[in-house]
């Protein structure tokens, strides 16, 4: 027995080592083992004296977890949405977690939650919140007037610790504010470190019960400071000259440039951001336009020029008569989300200038817009500024016409009269061509004398085309025009009609016509193009009609009137395929398989903008009869395979000697391929 027992002190030892490194490993992937907790360890044996075999057990051991203090707090290098100048009450939420393994207190002092960063910030409040809700209210535990303990925290639980802080109204969007609550060393994430002097940020466990003794952390969250809401007011308007009595169109967009939505103030009821525009002096607001719904006004005689916008008597009625009208307030909306702009449609006032002033005169004007930011603050800007305007309390009023600092830029429109004119396709004097507004054109085709000419030949009768082309007078003032025609394809004959067709004057050779066009009207031509027979087909002819202001003779504008002698061009090529083993791989042997290749293509200008009037061919047939004068391959071949069309076109096999490609529309500058085999009998 003595033996015995001195063999299996061994193999006791062995196995308590062995279940000491398992209870090693498990620590490093279980939960804590709560303190206080009791862990008992008994050995057992078997074993045989070579016959029989036996049991046993050995005594038991037992230990006693210990305690062990745990603090973490979350988040490190957490982050806030953005923040904006002189906002108060931002709450910045930690999360205070007992990570050891026993129910404990955590310490706080007046100067646990504390500041860094770059923004100018306070801290109004900081607490525990008891009831989780996150939110400060009467029921949570001030931690910022005096030291203080939380309620026990069990093992693994946490509570929540809100800090308020209020942003200084000077903070910029290059700042930020960062929160931090404790003041562990250490490194990221800055939890479970002993703790050391000073104290006077700390954040730590309560019991010194713990082997470890007490632990402190830290945590900490940043905001950004973003834009407010920035309202950004801008003028659209003739720089001039323009006639006196003729009319001007001011056009307003206002954006918000900044990064929350901008609310807007109240006017006769309505809460809007509204854009406030004056009605300039030398000036009448004109009847009959179209203003966007819930459009007010001002008058003269309450509401005159020297009121701020803000004061001014608004109503929706217009004042009687309208020239009494002194301002007008449109309404962009309740709101204006970060980063939009207002819709430009019906956002405009035609004015009327008065007659009887001096034509050296100027019209000024000016806006404003006004609305509130994320604060409830009052924002407003200027027509005309750099930068949007953040509220700094200037009302920049529209109504002194200054420019300088704090103030938007006058709008300043001339009435000296200057002649300009554009000229282009129907309805489109605008259009600009490959270059500019001096090559638009107009392209149209004759359609005689072209038929059964081949590509490179000439046609064989006459042909004429007439054009419409609008002239719009874009001077300031009524003018007249001269049109004639600078270049003319030789031996072509150009006429000029301004009475719709009734009449036509010879221009071509160096004649002129005249036509009146008011300010700002515009009036259409027919130009008449004969071509004489001999021109090569499918090709442009181009004949330049001009425009001239008499008001200012330098002022001209050219479109082109381009005439095709056809414009869909047809080039066939073949080739030979011989794998008869009879003669060469491209010898006409029977067997042979010729490939017809037939590549259509619309020759007509393609490029210039969308005004210009291009030639589409629509429908277009190929026909292919063998068995048609001059084509006698229908004789002679047979079919090899399918036909096909490299575009959209459709092919059909009419007969075993005729087929077809139908296109249902060939673009200007498109061009594709029809195909077709044939082997040789």
């Amino acid at each position: 027995m003595k033996n015995r027992r001195t063999l299996m002190t061994p193999a006791i030892l062995r196995l308590l080592i062995a279940l000491a490194i398992a209870g090693g490993l498990s620590a490093q992937t279980v939960a804590q083992t709560p303190g206080g907790t009791s862990i008992s360890n008994q050995a057992s044996a078997t074993y045989s004296d070579g016959t029989n075999s036996y049991s046993t057990v050995s005594n038991t051991v037992t230990v006693t977890v210990s305690n062990v203090s745990g603090l973490a707090i979350t988040p490190d290098a957490g982050t806030n949405s953005g923040i904006v100048a002189g906002q108060t009450g931002v709450i910045f939420n930690f999360t205070v977690t007992n990570t050891g393994n026993f129910s404990d207190n955590v310490h706080f002092v007046p100067g646990s939650a504390h500041l860094s960063g770059t923004s100018p910030a306070a801290i109004t409040r900081a607490v525990i919140d008891v009831d989780n809700n996150g939110s400060i209210n009467a029921g949570d535990t001030d931690i910022l007037g005096a030291a203080v303990d939380s309620a026990l925290i069990a093992q693994n639980a946490s509570i929540h610790v809100l800090v308020e802080v209020s942003v200084n109204a000077g903070a910029t969007p290059s700042q930020s504010v960062q929160v931090l609550l404790g003041d562990a060393g250490g490194s990221s994430p800055f939890d479970n470190q002993p703790v050391a002097a000073p104290n006077t940020n700390e954040v730590r466990t309560v019991s010194t019960s713990s082997v470890n003794g007490q632990r402190e952390a830290r945590g900490d969250i940043s905001a950004s400071v973003i834009d407010d809401a920035l309202l950004k007011l801008t003028l659209t308007a003739p720089t001039g000259p323009v006639p006196v009595g003729s009319d001007i169109t001011y056009t307003w967009q206002v954006c918000n440039t900044g990064s929350q939505p901008a609310s807007g103030v109240t006017l006769n009821g309505s809460t809007q951001v509204f854009i406030i525009v004056p009605i300039p002096v030398n000036t009448v607001l004109k009847s009959g336009q179209t203003f966007p719904a819930g459009t007010l006004y001002a008058d003269k005689t309450s509401s005159p020029l020297s009121v701020a916008p803000l004061s001014a008597t608004w109503s929706a009625t217009p004042p009687s008569p309208l020239s009494n009208t002194s301002r007008i307030a449109f309404p962009v909306g309740s709101s204006l989300a970060a980063g939009a702009c207002s819709s430009l449609v019906n956002m405009n006032m035609i004015v009327t200038i008065d007659t009887g002033i001096s034509a050296s005169s100027t019209i000024d004007e000016i806006g404003d817009v006004f609305g509130k930011n994320s604060l409830g603050t009052n924002i407003t800007d200027q027509s005309g500024d750099n930068t949007a305007n953040n509220g700094d309390g200037n009302a920049n009023f529209d109504e002194t016409y200054v420019a300088g600092p704090g103030h938007g830029v006058i709008w300043r429109t001339t009435l000296t009269q200057a002649g300009a004119v554009l000229i282009g396709p129907s309805g489109a004097p605008g259009a600009v061509g490959p270059t500019d507004n001096n090559d638009d054109y107009s392209n149209k085709s004759v359609n005689t004398g072209i038929g059964g000419v081949a590509p490179g030949g000439v046609t064989t009768a006459s042909g004429q085309i007439v054009y419409v082309n609008t002239i719009q007078n874009t001077g300031n003032a009524n003018d007249t025009f001269t049109i004639d025609a600078p270049t003319v394809p030789a031996g072509f004959t150009v006429e000029v009609s301004t009475n719709g067709g009734a009449s036509y004057t010879t221009v071509s050779g160096g004649g002129s016509v005249s036509l009146a066009i008011g300010f700002g009207a515009s009036a259409n031509i027919n130009v008449r193009i004969t071509e004489p027979a001999g021109q090569t087909v499918l090709t442009g002819y181009d004949t330049v009609i001009r425009a001239t202001s008499t008001n200012t003779p330098a002022s001209f504008n050219k479109t082109i009137d381009r005439l095709y002698t056809g414009f869909v061009r047809l080039d066939k090529s073949s080739s030979v395929s011989n794998s008869t083993g009879v003669g060469g791989a491209t010898d006409a042997v029977p067997g042979a398989v010729i490939t017809y290749n037939i590549t259509y293509s619309n020759v007509s200008s393609a490029n210039g903008d969308v005004n210009c009037v291009k030639l589409t061919a629509s429908n277009l047939v190929i026909t292919e009869d063998g068995l048609a004068a001059p084509n006698n391959w229908g004789t002679f071949t047979a079919g090899s395979g399918t036909p096909s069309d490299s575009g959209s076109g459709t092919v059909a096999t009419v007969s075993a000697t005729k087929y077809t490609d139908t296109v249902a529309s060939l673009a200007p500058g498109a061009s594709a391929i029809f195909t077709f085999k044939r082997a040789i009998n």
